[in-house]
Order: structure tokens, then sequence, then C-alpha cells
């Protein structure tokens, strides 16, 4: 494939990411919105999924100011009705005597996941979800009802609100508050069995409330955990920056890459603090904050990625320039970043329930196969580097870049483990049931990065001595004082001379 080609696919790619965030209008957490929606056949009912998220218990019960939705309560949890709306079709309403009082129904269910097995007749042995005469001379429901078995240890859950149509009237308005008293991950669906009433539109906004803000449960972790990676980014900022400082008249071309990664990656935890803040106090997430964030975030990984693969490939060490390969870095830097600005925008600013599973597939797939080429390239650059710096005995360098290749080794030991253990977590918990541990698996990925740019400034530091690892084209740097006698034989001298010659070479064709 022509070069020319392959910008082509970068740009095809690059605007189907324009495409996703223009269908993206808006971005919210807590607070779930309903803009005309229709219900659909499950079972002999009819349904609609209105949002599920991990809630905490509340820390304060029954307040005398529960009411307030102006002012809710810190330490409340609960799920609040913002007048949620029941319009159904003109010609179902037309129907109806306007003298009856009750013409239609239907319910909202709030349960645990746990409690999931209570909803139906699963209990009754059968897979309906709306009561039948049948059922109901047993004793067992209510006809028209959606079934549910009450918990015994809490006969108030599942919950369950009923909204009535009156008359001819075509709509009908849930406007009411549930304050959870029990920690757990909650789901509400919005169902009614009357068929009648097919064609029926919700709309309308549900807001969910934690003890500490509006951040889901699964969340709130990661508020605290950014916070604390900003104080690390700091302290290793200030660090590096007195180091660069003090050193400056000894500084390298790689040291101000190096700094560039740091100031990346403090911009990136700063930004995510603050989206988490503002969606904590607001229940809602902006979408130019969100969209800065995860901007900021595939901008980090993707030049992290190439400040890898430049140093493996001996930059500033062993070569002055990538030469002809340069073109290609950043070929598969600009590829990485497209992809992963896609990945990132999927994951954060739409919601998983409006995309099917190929859809996530086509975000997926390039950036694991995009971090497989980098990850393949670097090892391969590492080789030859470790090969070239043994053929030349410069045991400073050769001892630097060992330390730096085991420490990769073992971080990619534990991305492969960890990537294990997420496929496990996400096989066995499909319905979120283990999401207050769920935080740990977005938090290793940015705790690794972290270290692995602490170990590359500790082994790249600013030193009084650069030359014991920077690249000079004199015949003294090529060689280690240490381990080369003077009292050598003329015959070898000649052929690591000739060898040297040959890799400088081949360090200008690249």
């Amino acid at each position: 494939m022509l070069w020319s080609e392959k910008l082509n696919c970068v740009v095809f790619y690059f605007v189907g990411i324009l495409c996703v965030c223009c269908l993206i209008t808006n971005v919210s957490g807590s607070i779930h919105e309903y803009k005309n929606e229709a219900f659909y056949p499950k079972s002999n009912a009819f349904f609609f999924h209105g949002g599920s998220e991990g809630l905490y218990a509340s820390k304060l019960l029954h307040s005398p100011d529960a009411s307030s939705p102006d002012k809710p309560l810190k330490g409340k949890s609960f799920i609040r009705f913002e007048t949620v709306t029941f319009v159904r079709p003109k010609e179902s309403a037309s129907k109806q005597n306007e003298m009856q009082t009750i013409t239609g129904m239907v319910e909202a269910i709030i349960l645990e996941v746990k409690e999931r097995e209570r909803i139906g007749g699963s209990f009754l042995k059968t897979d309906l979800l709306c009561c039948t005469n049948n059922l109901s001379k047993e004793g067992s429901c209510s006809v028209g009802e959606v079934i549910i078995h009450k918990d015994p240890e809490n006969h108030k859950w599942p919950r369950r609100i009923k909204a009535f149509f009156q008359g001819t009237n075509e709509e009908t308005q849930i406007s009411e508050e549930v304050e959870i008293e029990r920690t757990g991950m909650y789901y509400l669906y919005f169902m009614y069995c009357d068929p009648q009433l097919k064609g029926t539109m919700i709309k309308g906004r549900t807001v969910w409330k934690n003890p500490d803000g509006y951040l889901p449960g699964k969340m709130a972790p990661l508020m605290t955990f950014f916070g604390l990676m900003s104080l690390a980014y700091l302290v290793l900022g200030l660090a590096w920056f007195l180091r660069f400082v003090q050193l400056w008249k000894d500084i390298i071309q790689l040291h101000y890459y190096i700094t560039g990664v740091i100031a990346l990656g403090m911009c990136e935890v700063a930004i995510w603090y603050f989206e988490y803040a503002n969606f904590n106090s607001t229940g809602s997430r902006p979408m130019g904050i969100t969209l800065w964030a995860v901007t900021f975030t595939s901008v980090k990984k993707t030049v992290s990625r190439l400040l890898l693969l430049a140093v493996s490939m001996g930059y500033g060490v062993v070569r002055p320039t990538l030469g002809g390969l340069t073109f290609k870095v950043v070929f598969l830097g600009l590829v990485y970043f497209v992809a992963s600005e896609a990945l990132e925008i999927f994951e954060n600013l739409g919601n998983i329930n409006d995309f099917s599973g190929k859809a996530k597939l086509f975000f997926v797939l390039p950036v694991t196969v995009l971090d497989v080429c980098f990850i393949l390239w670097i090892f391969s650059s590492l080789s030859r580097t470790l090969e070239k710096l043994q053929m030349r005995r410069n045991l400073a360098k050769l001892e630097l870049y060992r330390k730096f290749t085991n420490a990769l080794a073992a971080c990619v030991l534990l991305s492969i483990a960890w990537i294990g253990f997420e496929l496990y977590f996400n096989a066995t918990d499909p319905l979120n049931e283990l999401w207050q541990i769920a935080w740990i698996i977005p938090a290793f990925w940015a705790l690794l990065a972290f270290i692995l740019l602490v170990v590359i400034c500790a082994l790249w530091a600013p030193s009084r001595n650069p030359t014991r690892y920077a690249y000079s084209e004199e015949m003294g740097d090529d060689f280690d004082e240490e381990t080369v006698s003077l009292t050598s034989s003329g015959i070898k001298n000649v052929e690591m001379a000739a060898n040297l010659g040959e890799d400088l070479e081949e360090d200008k064709r690249e």
C-alpha cells in the first residue's frame, strides 16, 4: 500500500470520529435523559431500560429537607424522577371513556441487581412478566401489573411506582424521589402490560445521586485516584525540573522529549480530576471538558509510545537522528493518535447502550493491533541497539539499555497479565455486581504508565557526565575506557574500527 493510500485511510477514520462527535449532542452521566423514546416488547410486557448505576447508602436518612430538589442534602443518596412523562398515542386515548378514572398504567420499577430474579414469574415457574388471570386466581399477583416477588426482609423492595392515565388524557407523569438505604447496583425499568398502550413514548429525566455527589459509584474512587496522580506528577515534575535547571549545560535532545511527556502527564491527570470533580458537583459531563480530557489522554499515550520507540532505537545514544525511519515513526504515531482518540471518545462521550458489540470492536481492534506493532518494533529495535553496543564494547551504555529492557519487559508481562484479569473480570461480571472495585482497571494503566516514565527519568536523568549515554561522533565515544585495553592487538582494533564504520553508515542510511 502506498503512503498516499495509507494517509487516505487515516483521513477516513478521522472523519468517522467527527461523525461520532456530531451524533453525541449531550453527554449525561448521573442525569439520565429520555427524549421521546419508545418501549419495546418483552415477553407479555412492553419494556424500557431507564438506567443503572452503583449507589452507596445514604449517610443521613429521612431528612426533613428530603423534598427539596434544588438543594440536595449532602450525605443523601437517591433516585429522583423529574417530570418523567409518558405519552400514549392519540388513537389509544380516544378509545377510552372520558369519565373513567383509570384508563391505563405505566410502572417504574427500581431494584438491586441481586434482586433481578424477583421481577417476573420465575419464582412461579413462568417466563411471563405481567400477571394474567390464571396467575391472579392463585393470589400471586394482580392482573395487568408486573409480577414482583417482594424481599421478605424488606417489603419495600423491589420498589414499584405507578403512573395512571385518566380518561382520554394522552399524558401522565411521575415526580417522585426514592431514597437509597442500602449500597448496591441499582437498575431502573419502565414497563406496561396493557397492549392498548402500544406506541407509548417516554420523556423527561431521572437524577441519580450518591452521598458525596453525583459521580456514579464505580467512578467515584477515580476522582481521588486522579487527585493523587496529580500530586505524583507534580513531585516528579519538580524533581525533574530542578535537575534540568541545575545541569542545563549538559542537557541533550532526549531530555526535552522526556520533559514534554511529563508535562502532558501532568495536564492529563489534572484535567481528568477537574472533569470528575465537575461531574460530581453537577451530575452531567460537558462535552467540551470531556473532549479535552480524552484528547490529552490520546496525545500523551501517543507521545509516550513514540518516546519509548525512539529510546529503543538508540536515538541520542547510538545515533544522532532516526534518519529515514522518521517518517515511518511519525506516521505510526499519527495513526495511533487517531485510533486512540476514537476509542476514548467512544468510551467517555457515548452511552455504551447506544452502540453494538460490533461497533465497539471497530474502535478497540485498531488500538490493539497498533499496540502490538509498537511492542514488536520497540523490542526488535532494542535487540539491534544492544547488539550494536556489545559490538562497540561500550559497557556503560550497554548496562543502561539492559536495565531499560528489563523494566520494559516487566511492564509488558504485567500488561499481559492484567489484560487477562480484565477479560476474566468482564466475563464473570456482566451485570456490574463488582462495581465497587471496577475503578482499579483504568487506574492500573495510568499507574503503570507513570511507573515506566519514572524509570525512564531515573535512567536518563540529566548528568554531569552526559557522554555516558549521549551520542558522539568522536571515536572515543564508541569505546569504554575501562574495558578497552591500550595493549590490544592492532588487528583487533582495526576490526572494531571497521565495524564502527559500518554502523555509522547504517545509521546514515536509516
